[in-house]
């Protein structure tokens, strides 16, 4: 990545939801940007292929599960980096699920369980690593917001209920942390097709609508959102706090297209 404000080297990243969709592009673009980084999900298997590729890029990391919706589990996943890196520079809370399904009918079980994962789960984080980071009097923390921030999405609405809360975590947060030389902001990706989304989006009238309404007439491709991650977690972003930055090939700001 060269030297400068946005080289990482030196520091330590974990990744939680690192091995998969966005948040894999994210951790792999922090690594070659120079830092050691743990990319932690809940399946074994995928950890372990991450780290490998982290490694294979010359870094540092540690194969290691998570489940946001498990207190014990996030601590036990700090315990860990902290034991072998001593610190913590940057957290990145990109665990996520979705759903669609009409909001009258989305049950009580189904609802919690979105809320639980993509807002509860990114609280808890930020609150065990926060601590630590609050310790150290340093730290970057970065969270996954989505254009459910901002608009409505017919039929996920828990799914845009969590994520207009992560918007609202992340900017009281960043107003408590700042004190402590710690910044707290957000990426909200656009359209980009993952495993997540990409019944969604590929090949239905939902995709369609989506890349009419996005200027740039396409979806975004995974190392278009790494840079805009990236400066975020680097010392170049030093004096940025409670910012969502909205990487969308110009979705959010369209009213008419032609």
């Amino acid at each position: 990545m060269g030297s400068g404000r946005f080289d990482l080297s030196g520091k330590c990243a974990v990744v939680i939801g690192g091995t998969s969709g966005l948040g894999k592009a994210i951790a792999l673009g922090i690594a070659e940007a120079g830092a050691d980084v743990v990319a932690a999900s809940r399946r074994q298997e995928e950890t372990d292929l991450v780290a490998a590729e982290i490694e294979s890029l010359g870094r540092r990391s540690l194969r290691t599960t998570v489940d946001v919706r498990d207190r014990s589990s996030i601590e036990l996943l700090q315990r860990k980096v902290l034991d072998s890196f001593l610190k913590v520079d940057i957290l990145v809370n990109a665990a996520g699920i979705t759903n669609k399904i009409p909001t009258l009918e989305c049950s009580e079980e189904e609802w919690t369980s979105i809320l639980d994962i993509n807002l509860n789960g990114t609280w808890r984080s930020c609150q065990i690593f926060g601590k630590t980071m609050v310790g150290q009097g340093f730290g970057k923390i970065l969270n996954i917001a989505s254009l459910t921030t901002f608009v409505g999405f017919n039929q996920v609405a828990a799914y845009g209920v969590s994520k207009a809360g992560v918007g609202a975590l992340t900017k009281t947060l960043a107003i408590e942390l700042a004190p402590f030389n710690i910044c707290v902001n957000a990426i909200a990706p656009g359209i980009f097709p993952t495993a997540l989304n990409a019944e969604l989006i590929l090949h239905t009238e939902r995709g369609r609508e989506l890349k009419m309404r996005t200027p740039m007439k396409r979806f975004g491709q995974m190392d278009e959102l790494t840079g805009g991650a990236i400066y975020l977690v680097s010392d170049a972003a030093s004096f940025v706090t409670g910012e969502i930055l909205v990487i969308d090939g110009g979705f959010l700001a369209s009213g008419v297209n032609q």
